[in-house]
């Protein structure tokens, strides 16, 4: 596969075509995939999600991916290392903000479901990309406190997006959000979000971390992690891509046994039974 890199700060990238130039691909930088125009798929990490204007993407590092173009793409990627938010030479915006940049860029739940953005909010994330190719075509976008906080209000955009892709959806408190993202984070390894590690992570007393959890997010630990490992189980299980045993590793299970189990515990029917007919579930 091949490694993208970038040593600049950051890069604004506008192009347009009707077959993608690279194939499945990683890189070295983080990037924010605009699509100005056109549709067709974008598959990142085994998922594949249809794209089309308007849509944004989110890519980190430890990623991969691709376009299969339909309709001709317009694509604008806002590229930029994390050399670029850790330094405060803008302003020292970063102390006041809840979550940094790079960690909603790692955050897993952004490569597992689309982001989906209000209308008024898509027209701003227009008039926020149109404002930064205006400023690109004749000025230095690497040292500009304009395009910083420009890039800044696209984060902002998508904090916003994400209230609506939690489960919970209330989360508005930055303690509340840091917990959510740490669950989504380490959903792949259930070790470490036994209580006995997640409560001292967040200073709260293990005998009180359950009550703690119900009483802020109107639902209990269990049930939130249980539900959310069934959102992403059953993605794998609809893209026809893993085998159970796949299914099972990747989740922590001990064996298929045992992820069945679970799953049939927690809908009520079989993960097979819900591969042959998803949509009837």
């Amino acid at each position: 596969m091949t490694k993208l890199k970038q040593f600049d700060a950051l890069q604004l990238l506008d192009f347009e075509e009707s077959d993608f130039h690279l194939t499945v691909h990683g890189q070295n930088y983080y990037e924010l995939v605009y699509i100005y125009k056109g549709s067709g798929i974008h598959q990142i990490n085994h998922n594949s999600f249809p794209y089309t204007s308007g849509d944004l993407f989110v890519i980190s590092p430890q990623d991969e991916h691709n376009f299969k173009i339909g309709k001709r793409t317009r694509v604008i990627a806002i590229k930029f290392t994390d050399d670029y938010f850790s330094s405060k030479n803008h302003w020292k915006l970063l102390d006041y903000m809840t979550n940094d940049p790079v960690d909603i860029m790692n955050n897993k739940i952004l490569k597992e479901l689309k982001l989906n953005f209000a209308p008024d909010i898509r027209k701003i994330l227009r008039q926020t990309i149109d404002n930064m190719l205006l400023y690109n075509s004749t000025k230095q976008i690497a040292s500009s406190p304009i395009i910083f906080h420009q890039i800044l209000s696209i984060f902002g955009m998508i904090k916003e997006s994400m209230r609506g892709i939690s489960l919970i959806g209330k989360d508005q408190f930055p303690a509340k959000e840091h917990l959510i993202s740490y669950i989504h984070q380490h959903i792949y390894q259930p070790n470490q979000l036994k209580i006995k590690h997640i409560a001292p992570h967040f200073n709260i007393a293990t005998t009180y971390f359950s009550s703690y959890f119900k009483r802020n997010f109107e639902m209990g630990y269990r049930e939130y992690i249980n539900e959310y490992r069934v959102i992403l189980i059953e993605k794998r299980l609809e893209s026809g891509q893993f085998t159970f045993r796949q299914i099972a590793n990747e989740f922590g299970f001990n064996d298929e046994s045992h992820f069945s189990h679970f799953y049939k515990n927690t809908r009520g029917i079989s993960p097979s039974s819900y591969r042959k007919n998803p949509l009837k579930q």
